[in-house]
This record gives C-alpha cells, structure tokens and sequence, in this order.
C-alpha cells in the first residue's frame, strides 16, 4: 500500500503508544516520535525524544525494549507480520520452529517396523490357508481311495482285483512252476 502523511502519523503513535506502554508514563507524545530520511521503499530511522527531562532522545535500548514488547500490536496495526515489517537492530519475535513430539527417525522406524508385522502375519495366514486347503484336498482324496477298494483292492499302492475265496482261483504263472520242481 501507498506510505503517505497518514501512514506516518499512524506510525508515530503506534510508536508512542508502545513507549507509554513500556515506561507506564505517559509523557510521550505523537510529537515526540521523529522519522529520519523516508524513502520510496518505506525505509526510515526514528527517533524518540523526552521533553519532560535534559535528555533529547530516548536511549535506543527503552525504545528497543518497547518495541519488542508491543511489536504484535504494531505488526497488526499495520496489518503486516515480522516478516514484512522489520525493524533493524531488534530482533524478530518470531516463535520458534515447532520441532515434532516424536523425532523423523521414530516415524520412520514405526513404519518399516509395521510393515514388517504386517508381512509376518500374511505369511502365517496364507501358510494356514495352505494347510487347510491341502488338508481338505488329501480327506477328498481319501474317500476317494475307499470308494476304490469297495471295487478294487490297493497293496502297495497299486490297485489289484478282489479275490473270491470261496470259489477259489488259481494263479497260472505260479501252477507252472510246481510241476518243474520236485517236492521236499
């Protein structure tokens, strides 16, 4: 915004306002608030003079003092922040950067630590589902291998047919073999 003759009377008073503040006097005027080579860009120094006392001017610490104690009601008088309103020789009020409660590394930590969790536990659930599924295959094929030996009987794996021992039955290979050798 334009700086003009109201800007600088707000200024002035806003500046005094913070001396009467800090000193709880109430001696200073809007008078007593001296700008000093105002240019284009809004740069300037002030003064701040005393007529109740010998002294001209105020020393610049009290003015310091006043200003850091009052710069937010300057600031927002102004509508501008610490960063767009700068005094020189007085450091800024700004607060702090906020640090987190927890450290970066923390975080950081707890993330690949619950991904690791959550990896395990897929594993044992898809482990156990394996199971069962192998489990119910194996019972399936279980009732498979019994409706079989109904018909067929299995030895050694290998499926063979149901002797009928009442009315007997006779193996040709081995028959032959009986007549070749003597008997003990």
């Amino acid at each position: 915004y334009a700086w003009d003759a109201n800007e600088e009377y707000l200024f002035k008073a806003m500046v005094a306002f913070a001396m009467r503040r800090y000193s709880s006097k109430s001696t200073t005027q809007i008078s007593n608030v001296l700008l000093c080579n105002v240019t284009d860009r809004v740069s300037f120094w002030f003064v701040v003079t005393d007529s109740s006392k010998n002294v001209t001017t105020i020393p610049g610490s009290e003015v310091e003092a006043a200003i850091r104690m009052n710069r937010n009601r300057i600031n927002n008088a102004f509508l501008l922040s610490d960063k767009t309103l700068q005094f020189l020789k007085i450091t800024s009020t700004l607060s702090p950067p906020v640090e987190p409660s927890t450290p970066a590394w923390l975080i950081v930590f707890g993330v690949v630590l619950c991904l690791i969790v959550v990896g395990i536990v897929f594993l044992v659930v898809s482990g156990i589902q394996k199971r069962k599924k192998k489990n119910k295959e194996s019972t399936e094929s279980e009732n498979l291998e019994e409706k079989v030996e109904v018909t067929v009987t299995l030895e050694n794996g290998i499926p063979c047919e149901v002797l009928d021992l009442k009315s007997g039955h006779v193996n040709g290979v081995f028959a032959a073999d009986d007549e070749r050798f003597t008997s003990l």
